[in-house]
């Protein structure tokens, strides 16, 4: 095949190439064996289904309903580009008996719209607003594949890892943050065969980087005040957007805006020194050289000092986390959690924070018993050793993946010298 992400070549038979993934598919969910014909694409995603537990008669399942969907959505990026969608896509969907859908970043969606005898039929399989579609809780699919691998893709008919999504096909592409490049959902159209063409795969990329210009057209995403906004949560380097510019800051650089944040009420030059630096030999001369070059970063005006502090408010993607956490949102939460706080920082105070913020998520994942949730954190980076998490979700999906590694995790927990993590650092 020419493109391997396109799913059926123009003048191939669609009935045959559907008999022959059946086979395959029944060949690897047996035995676990990869035929030869299934595209890379779907076998690495047949693999990662398999190993995040998901069984091919599994479902999806429904997890923001009413109020708390609607709130969410209000709330999303996405909801700024949607009436672009509809322009681009609605069309097309009602008039070709297909649907336009919008995930979040996790896989879950977000809108479902169409043709309504289509609607119908796909809510039977729960494609329906506020349902979990992450490749980690229902398989192969193409909003949550094209999430998980971060490019479009394209999923035709028994591609699909769950059996009853089979006589399905969809074609999606991630929509990014033009900000910060980082992926927001995606952009779905789902229906028949007819959709298993090139045209539809490149027809849905157009319509994302669409919608990633017009975001771009509309400036900030954060408040309409200007408020400067960081971007911490699992990198090593935070972004700042400040008056209309992205400013990529020092790991340094990083960690005081990140306290400073903390703190509005300002730190005093020892106070901040503790904070970030372990060595108690590095002097005031040292942390003033660097608030001095941070403050030609920001700009005049924006860092002052006796205390060190901001004079305006700063948000931060860390304290939508928290913000969350605080409310009972733990899904919502969750999804705004792209990793741990400056993970590569040594800084006592930030380290401190660190924890914290990913304690407090951990443990109110493990209260609130999620499967889905419970897995994404156990398959993320920061989450593959979390041997409470992986317990919790051995207790509600004790699938054999599942317990193989909570297995493996306890034994190495038992080992002398284990370098087993209870939690994420």
């Amino acid at each position: 095949m020419s493109d391997p992400w396109v799913a059926l070549e123009p003048g191939a038979d669609p009935a045959e190439r559907v008999r022959v993934l059946r086979s395959a598919h029944e060949t690897f969910t047996a035995g676990g064996t990869m035929p030869r014909p299934v595209r890379p694409v779907v076998a690495d995603s047949w693999r990662r289904s398999a190993r995040a537990g998901v069984g091919p008669d599994g479902a999806a399942s429904v997890e923001l309903a009413d109020g708390d969907l609607g709130s969410y959505r209000a709330e999303h990026p996405l909801a700024a580009v949607m009436p672009l969608f509809r322009e681009l896509l609605g069309t097309f969907a009602a008039d070709g008996e297909h649907l336009l859908a919008v995930c979040d970043a996790h896989g879950r969606l977000l809108w479902v719209e169409g043709h309504p005898a289509t609607r119908q039929r796909a809510g039977r399989m729960n494609f329906v607003p506020g349902a979990r579609w992450a490749e980690s809780a229902v398989g192969t699919n193409a909003p949550g594949t094209a999430v998980m691998v971060d490019r479009p893709v394209q999923v035709f008919a028994a591609e699909h890892f769950i059996r009853q999504v089979q006589p399905w096909t969809c074609a999606a592409a991630p929509v990014h943050d033009p900000r910060t490049g980082r992926v927001l959902g995606a952009v779905d159209i789902t229906g028949g065969d007819r959709l298993a063409h090139p045209h539809s795969l490149g027809f849905v990329q157009a319509v994302a980087r669409a919608a990633e210009s017009h975001l771009a057209l509309l400036g900030p995403h954060g408040p309409a005040t200007g408020t400067p906004e960081l971007t911490a949560l699992g990198r090593d380097e935070a972004r700042l957007l400040v008056d209309g510019r992205t400013v990529r800051l020092s790991r340094r650089h990083s960690e005081i805006l990140v306290l400073l944040s903390r703190h509005p009420e300002g730190l005093i030059g020892d106070e901040l020194l503790c904070a970030l630096y372990e060595d108690e030999s590095v002097t005031p001369v040292t942390l003033r050289a660097e608030l001095a070059r941070l403050r030609r970063v920001l700009g005049p005006g924006l860092l002052a000092s006796r205390p060190y502090r901001l004079t305006v408010p700063l948000g931060s993607d860390a304290a939508v986390v928290e913000r969350r956490l605080e409310t009972g949102a733990v899904a919502a939460a969750a999804t705004a959690y792209t990793g741990p706080l400056l993970p590569a920082s040594q800084a006592p105070a930030v380290a401190r924070l660190r924890q914290r913020l990913a304690d407090g998520l951990r443990s109110a994942l493990i209260a609130r018993r999620d499967p889905d949730l419970l897995a994404d954190w156990a398959h993320a980076p920061w989450g593959e050793d979390d041997l409470d998490v992986w317990r919790a979700l051995a207790a509600v999906r004790p699938t054999a993946p599942v317990r193989t590694r909570l297995a493996a995790l306890e034994t190495e927990l038992a080992a002398p010298s284990s370098p087993t993590r209870l939690s994420p650092r």
